[in-house]
């Protein structure tokens, strides 16, 4: 049977195949981007597992239906609390494994962001890594670009999950959201391969008004002096999404590249062409470049925990002023 997954072809064979030969490994450790589809494959992979079908996942026996509801009674997951992931959820977690299953052959356990554990929870959890009850799978995600405590990494079975063509993220939009294909387009290209935000952002409201605000604060941040520029530094160090803005200004920068470049059909922001081909024509490419490259180490010295204030104050004060006067004050929406 098809497993409720979007792409990820050779990840989902290599777990049918382990599945139907008995040849599954005690413990899996997923990594890729945020909203990948880590904790989706991981589930399909429960879903599988816990089915009663003869062909699992059938998707309609009781089992898979509990799962799909999240109310299975062998499936855990366990995410982190606030910040971190904490040594009592990896001792409780602990505590069920060393349980029978309730209803079906196996318990699954499924462990999001382990890069969020604390040193005593990943060191904890160890144990339950080397010695595994036998009845007992686990699934671990892990963030791209974060790490883990090597011990625990050497104990799993690693699958690295890569960002979906936009093509296929745009026709899943459609066949399974029923989004219009302009709509699932422009999330698509967005979402830079990444189906769960695209997704998210359908429900959103407010996401996608702070993007649109965003874009309108970059555009009007280039043509304001160097007080009102360090003043929204300054504002925008004391929230907490100082690192998606920056991601979010990297592709419209990128965007801009990719226009000088003659690039049009590789555009993310297709929703504000017309104002970015404005942009393309008001920067030289030095600029373009340069002003990306600084987005990009300016987000990984936030990441490391420097001043936000004095790095988003640098950062702002490079951004280029436009050679001619703009034609627009504000973001077309």
């Amino acid at each position: 049977m098809d497993w409720p997954v979007v792409g990820h072809e050779w990840a989902v064979k290599l777990l049918q195949q382990a599945l139907a030969t008995g040849q599954l490994s005690h413990a899996y450790l997923i990594s890729g981007p945020p909203q990948v589809g880590k904790t989706t494959l991981a589930r399909a992979c429960a879903q599988a597992l816990l089915c009663t079908a003869a062909e699992p996942p059938c998707g309609q026996c009781l089992a898979c239906r509990k799962v799909q509801k999240g109310i299975h009674p062998d499936l855990y997951v366990v995410a982190p609390q606030t910040a971190n992931l904490l040594i009592d959820q990896v001792r409780e977690l602990q505590r069920q494994a060393a349980l029978s299953p309730v209803e079906a052959r196996h318990k699954v356990f499924i462990l999001r962001q382990i890069e969020q554990a604390t040193a005593p929870a990943a060191n904890a959890l160890l144990k339950t890594l080397e010695e595994p009850p036998a009845h007992v799978v686990l699934f671990l995600t892990l963030t791209e670009g974060e790490q883990t405590l090597p011990t625990v990494a050497s104990r799993c079975q690693q699958i690295t999950l890569r960002p979906l063509p936009t093509a296929q993220v745009a026709q899943a939009l459609q066949e399974k959201w029923q989004v219009p294909p302009q709509r699932a387009e422009l999330l698509a290209r967005l979402s830079q391969g990444r189906l769960g935000w695209a997704v998210t952002m359908l429900t959103d409201a407010r996401a996608w008004s702070q993007r649109t605000q965003r874009l309108d604060d970059l555009l009007t941040l280039s043509s304001q002096n160097r007080v009102e520029r360090m003043r929204y530094a300054e504002r925008l160090s004391r929230q907490d999404d100082a690192i998606s803005v920056l991601q979010l200004w990297s592709s419209w920068w990128r965007d801009v590249l990719l226009l000088q470049h003659g690039c049009e059909d590789q555009v993310a922001n297709i929703d504000r062409l017309e104002v970015l081909r404005g942009q393309a024509g008001r920067y030289d490419e030095q600029q373009a470049r340069a002003f990306l490259e600084a987005l990009t180490s300016t987000g990984r010295y936030l990441e490391q925990n420097a001043n936000a204030q004095l790095a988003l104050e640098v950062l702002l004060l490079r951004l280029p002023r436009p050679a001619a006067p703009q034609g627009e004050s504000n973001l077309s929406r």
